[in-house]
């Protein structure tokens, strides 16, 4: 018989976000595949796992998987990770998934940890239907991906590194408008945990003169959204 692939939801932040499932799988698996064995090893130590942990990320994907795929069709069950949430979700994993189903293998994943769900629920947006977009493009296609989304009816969510969030928030007023209103969680899960909402104007007011640790998920309200305005 063939192995199964698991793709295996990570805390984001806080450690008892992981599942009593997550747990036993990374336990039972063969092996594991880590998008950053050191960021990993933490974790694994955390919660007593031992297995063999090899890299798995978006620099060695392409050729990792013709491994991985001849593993699992020995019979080897392996569990993908990425440094925290979902795998696949703006992390690797996609195109491991796709060549694995190519192949007629089994393929599961476990429902758990990602950011953009609890910053989307908080934001007091629209949950009915939203629009994910992760990060935008840095340089090539960015202009018209913010021209399509100005006018997107569902709300928008956007992944942001803290280094690039001001510079974010300046072009959201230039494609949006400052008017437009906005949640932007930060530290999600962590001791620092915030959520600024109002304007966008407002909400980067508010980080010019506050921290910008920590990772970034913005909520956009849709082209005729009108949440109201507050902060944690």
């Amino acid at each position: 018989m063939t192995g199964k692939l698991y793709l295996v939801p990570t805390p984001i932040g806080n450690l008892e976000d992981i599942t009593f499932r997550a747990i036993r799988v990374l336990k039972e698996a063969d092996l594991i595949l880590a998008e950053d064995t050191r960021t990993s090893a933490p974790l694994l130590k955390h919660f007593d796992i031992h297995q063999k942990v090899f890299a798995h990320h978006q620099h060695n994907e392409h050729q990792s998987s013709n491994e991985i795929i001849k593993f699992l069709k020995e019979g080897k069950n392996i569990a993908l990770i990425s440094d925290a949430g979902t795998p696949a979700i703006s992390d690797p994993g996609f195109y491991l998934v796709r060549e694995a189903l190519k192949h007629d293998l089994q393929v599961e994943c476990l429902p758990g940890a990602t950011a953009f769900v609890p910053a989307l629920v908080n934001s007091g947006f629209p949950t009915d239907r939203f629009c994910f977009e992760g990060f935008l493009p840095l340089k090539k296609g960015r202009q018209t991906r913010y021209k399509i989304l100005s006018q997107e009816e569902r709300t928008i969510i956007l992944y942001e590194s803290p280094h690039r969030i001001m510079k974010t928030l300046e072009e959201m007023i230039t494609y949006f408008g400052a008017d437009r209103q906005l949640s932007v969680s930060r530290e999600l899960t962590k001791m620092f945990e915030e959520t600024v909402r109002g304007t966008v104007e407002e909400v980067k007011t508010y980080f010019e003169t506050h921290p910008v640790k920590g990772e970034f998920v913005i909520c956009v309200a849709g082209a005729e959204g009108k949440p109201s305005k507050e902060r944690d």
